[in-house]
């Protein structure tokens, strides 16, 4: 317990010094483009006020900024007032390979968001000068209609006489009178599966993943003959405090504490039919979630309503010092996943009337769109079943194949912790 309390401790007090950090960095950055901004008047036009484009530098120069891709090079807004923005983003995940640009394949959701603040010149230096963070890594096909990130974009607000008009500076009041209609702005060249649904002033040292207080998904699903009240009874007792390594993708090389906090656990039918089925939502919040922990979650909780497992197989996996290696499973599909919400303090999100309206009707019209693809396929569907007069009204039910199930605690397993770091320090 000694070992669980100093690791809380020592957690606070790293995230703690990462907004110190960040702080620092802001200031250091407004300098950096003070000074970058001066330098670059000096090179375009001397000390002395006049005209040197004709030179051969600046020529050189301007071609680089012609060759770039987005247009425009963003070291080159640095002159501008910027303010530190916390925008919600939300997007349809079926054809991103992920959140983070980190990914492998293309196209990735942040990487369509740094092209929309290339296009619409908001972005003032590279990704990393613009302090860029997010607060969920959302895997291939997630869809989320609550994502958060920050970062410095460039402001129309005019800075104090204080800041003697000095160029590059930091705007850190909190009115927005006046200011860009971030939304509206880059909504108008983002993809139609991307959307910002908000923006907020935010504070130099705030940080979408560690200033968030907790996150909410989604998992939808098609009831068909799943027990509901077993797996009610079992998702319940995820609830609390628990080490959750059996829940998830190990990432021991970066990952040691997989204890983490469940505030809710919720599961309720929609108001959604489709061939005498109902479509129900799963809903789970917490403080932080681990690599696929919640994909991992939901393949159990399916298991439990199917009834190849008891709800008591919730405990024995949460109990890691019986079971110390997670047994082998598939994951549950990521396309019905969605990040709902992340809560921060102090927080509010805002949408001139102007972008709202044009945001609902967008989102109408997707709305709209997909129920067309979906009656199509519905009348593909009516065109390949033949039916008989008095099955005419029935639901079409399709065969599935019985599938033999190996209980979980029979199963094969995977390595445990220790036995994972114990390999990385082998090759190391």
């Amino acid at each position: 317990m000694a070992t669980q309390q100093s690791d809380a401790e020592l957690i606070v007090s790293l995230q703690a010094r990462v907004k110190e950090l960040e702080t620092e960095n802001a200031k250091l950055l407004a300098q950096l483009a003070d000074c970058h901004s001066h330098e670059m008047e000096e090179k375009l036009h001397g000390p002395d006020g006049k005209d040197r484009e004709a030179k051969e530098g600046n020529r050189k120069f301007e071609k680089k900024i012609e060759k770039k891709e987005s247009g425009y090079d963003t070291r080159f807004m640095s002159h501008h007032s910027k303010r530190y923005v916390a925008l919600k983003v939300m997007y349809f995940g079926k054809r991103f390979y992920g959140f983070a640009s980190e990914a492998q394949m293309q196209p990735t959701v942040e990487s369509e968001l740094f092209k929309a603040f290339e296009k619409t010149r908001l972005l003032i230096g590279d990704k990393k000068e613009s302090q860029y963070s997010r607060c969920g890594r959302t895997d291939k096909g997630v869809s989320s209609v609550g994502q958060v990130i920050a970062l410095f974009l460039r402001s129309n607000l005019k800075l104090s006489a204080i800041n003697n008009g000095n160029s590059g500076e930091v705007v850190l009041d909190e009115k927005h009178e006046g200011e860009i209609d971030y939304v509206r702005v880059l909504n108008r060249v983002l993809p139609n599966d991307i959307r910002i649904l908000g923006w907020c002033p935010a504070p130099v040292d705030f940080h979408a993943r560690f200033s968030c207080l907790s996150r909410e998904y989604k998992y939808f699903f098609w009831k068909e003959k799943l027990n509901i009240p077993a797996m009610e009874s079992a998702g319940i007792k995820l609830v609390g405090e628990h080490d959750f390594r059996n829940f998830c993708k190990m990432d021991a090389a970066n990952v040691h504490n997989y204890r983490r906090h469940i505030t809710l656990f919720d599961i309720s039918p929609t108001d959604v039919r489709y061939n005498g089925n109902q479509l129900w939502v799963i809903k789970i919040k917490g403080s932080a979630f681990l690599w696929h922990q919640v994909r991992c979650m939901v393949a159990v909780l399916f298991m439990v309503g199917k009834g190849f497992e008891s709800p008591n197989v919730i405990d024995m996996l949460l109990d890691t010092t019986r079971i110390v290696r997670k047994p082998q499973y598939t994951m549950a599909s990521e396309v019905p996943l969605v990040l709902q919400c992340c809560e921060f303090d102090d927080i509010k999100f805002i949408c001139s009337s102007d972008a709202g309206d044009a945001l609902r009707l967008h989102l109408v019209n997707e709305c709209q769109m997909y129920h067309l693809q979906a009656t199509i396929f519905h009348e593909a569907l009516l065109n390949c079943v033949p039916l008989s007069n008095d099955q005419s009204l029935l639901p079409f039910q399709a065969t599935k194949k019985k599938v033999s199930h190996v209980s979980l605690m029979s199963r094969p397993t995977e390595p445990s912790y220790e036995e994972r770091r114990a390999k990385l320090n082998t090759v190391a």
